[in-house]
């Protein structure tokens, strides 16, 4: 151990002032990783402590990313038994005292990346290697989340780079940033970190430790999508996907009826996995929690979506209507072989042993339902269900899926419609590329569309629709049609894909998120609350919420 004294968390507490006038973002207590000494991080354990001590500050809006995200999409539906604070997420009448609204946890996280960022010694050297470098590249990306996270919940934030020590600093008239210029300013203040490894800590309480940090190009791949620069979007994915001897391909995980049998009454499953495991290539990055809240913080996302003992099995929120009806309408074929019978079947719309056997097969794969018998005065609930998408232990923020679709997202808005749609049906690898991509839009898309063919292949690559619709390269109803101009072909691949989001990524606190983003890039407010006032499907549209949502304003938490 340095002989300096690390204190990690509430080792100052600084009353933050008034300013401009969203004076309650910074007037909170907020802790700093302080050092007792001259208060300067020179030590090559500095970082370590520092980075963990980030991660902490990281863990309480880990849970509230996800909430936000979900409850207030079209995927989901609260029960009676919802707390009022998610209720009002939920129906967009949350208030500055809702639980859920609390901008200075944000700035918690930001004012220690600040102080990090300020203090650190990145002249120090260790074996003719710089001792901070990796960490400083870290702490940038644990920022520049950060501020996006808290543009795209309150639509303008106060902007700060410098750490806040004092009350006079905190009193400064700082300037007022939103969704465009976040985005625009951490673009630049992350590219030349591009290229910069990880710190490595080994397994820190059994987990990757490589895994808490998020990698630099899939970042500014979400700054450039949110702030519409689309090539420079879809460069930063694709450079992270085909980056040498650290290649990303989607594998090969799905749920499926087996080829083998004509009946549609045998599945082979290898996808829910990817959900009750951390160990697998499928997670890109997340944020640690601790096992038990006697621990920590750890995350409590189960006692919202699951029956747990800790609800008393009364689960909060439930699939949507909506969701249920999209899974249900898609369709699902195999390619039946038979020594020398090949033939494409397509499966029944209606299964009367489960009716989510149907089309897309991965919501059946991660929720379930089931009744208990229950004494009459039991205070268990009798009707249990469990979405196998959450663990205690950690939040995950990337997953390769979710960035093979902002992908095909960032393609199709820089004009590449069958590329993108490339991504859904078949696959990037490079015979699927020349065969289902037209030499004119391969040619514009340059080395976008560059993947060895040596590390990317028919036997790791699936395209994203095939996770739970069979063989979707085999589906002849699952076509790109021709459709009059670009801008047409376009809006019809983002449909695509806002659908492909809801089948994969459920659950998992993107769908307002990539809601709000696709209705700013067609300028349209009526797309995302036609979503949203739609999410109990076929038994009833929400014409209130509609009308509601049609105002921006109400997209983004109040602030007093």
């Amino acid at each position: 151990m340095k002989s300096k004294s690390i204190i990690l968390a509430g080792s100052l507490l600084i009353s933050l002032g008034v300013i401009t006038s969203c004076e309650d973002m910074l007037d909170t207590t907020s802790s700093l990783v302080m050092f007792s000494d001259d208060n300067a991080l020179d030590e090559a354990s500095d970082s370590v402590y520092s980075v963990i001590g980030i991660i902490n500050k990281m863990q309480v809006i880990a849970d509230r990313t996800v909430l936000l995200g979900e409850l207030r999409g079209d995927l989901v539906e609260l029960t009676a038994n919802a707390s009022v604070d998610l209720q009002e997420l939920a129906e967009f009448t949350a208030g500055t005292g809702n639980a859920y609204n609390s901008p200075s946890d944000y700035y918690a996280v930001i004012n220690n990346c600040n102080y990090f960022l300020a203090t650190a010694d990145t002249s120090l050297t260790k074996r003719n290697e710089p001792v901070f470098m990796k960490e400083y590249a870290v702490v940038k990306t644990f920022r520049a989340w950060t501020y996006l996270q808290l543009a795209i919940v309150y639509e303008e934030v106060p902007f700060v780079t410098e750490p806040i020590l004092t009350e006079e600093e905190a009193n400064k008239d700082y300037p007022m940033y939103n969704i465009d210029s976040v985005c625009n300013y951490f673009i630049k203040d992350l590219d030349p970190y591009v290229n910069t490894d990880f710190p490595s800590y080994g397994a820190i309480n059994n987990l990757d430790s490589k895994k808490f940090f998020i990698p630099v190009r899939v970042l500014l791949g979400d700054l450039c999508l949110w702030a519409e620069r689309y090539m420079e979007a879809a460069q930063y994915y694709h450079d992270y996907l085909v980056l040498d001897n650290y290649e990303v391909t989607t594998g090969t995980s799905q749920v499926t009826w087996s080829n083998q049998v004509t009946t549609f009454d045998m599945m082979l499953e290898n996808y829910s996995y990817q959900f009750s495991s951390i160990g697998n290539d499928e997670v890109i990055s997340y944020i640690p929690m601790e096992s038990s809240a006697a621990e920590g913080v750890c995350s409590e996302l189960k006692d919202v979506f699951t029956s747990t003992s800790n609800n008393n099995y009364y689960y909060q929120t439930t699939p949507s209507k909506k969701l249920i009806e999209l899974s249900a309408a898609q369709s699902n074929c195999i390619v039946y072989t038979n020594g020398t019978t090949r033939d494409t079947l397509y499966a029944p719309e209606t299964n009367e042993e489960n009716a989510l056997w149907v089309g897309d097969l991965r919501l059946s794969s991660v929720y379930s339902t089931e009744t208990v018998n229950q004494y009459s005065n039991s205070t268990y609930s009798s009707e249990r269900q469990e979405i196998g998408k959450y663990v205690t232990d950690h939040v995950v923020l990337y997953r390769r899926s979710q960035i093979y679709l902002r992908f095909a997202e960032a393609l199709n808005r820089a004009g590449f419609p069958q590329s993108a749609f490339a991504v859904l049906k078949y696959g990037l690898y490079p015979s699927n590329i020349n065969q289902y991509i037209a030499a004119d839009e391969r040619a514009a898309a340059g080395n976008l569309l560059s993947f060895s063919q040596y590390s990317f292949s028919a036997s790791n690559t699936l395209g994203i629709h095939s996770r739970g619709c069979g063989n979707a390269a085999a589906n002849l109803n699952y076509v790109l049609p021709t459709l009059a101009t670009l801008a047409d072909s376009i809006n019809y691949v983002e449909d695509l894909i806002c659908n492909e989001n809801a089948l994969e990524t459920s659950f998992e606190g993107y769908r307002f998120f990539d809601l709000m983003r696709m209705s700013l890039h067609r300028n349209d407010n009526t797309y995302l609350a036609g979503k949203v006032a739609g999410r109990k499907g076929s038994s009833g549209y929400d014409a209130s919420l509609y009308n509601l949502l049609l105002d921006k304003g109400k997209w983004f938490l109040p602030v007093e």
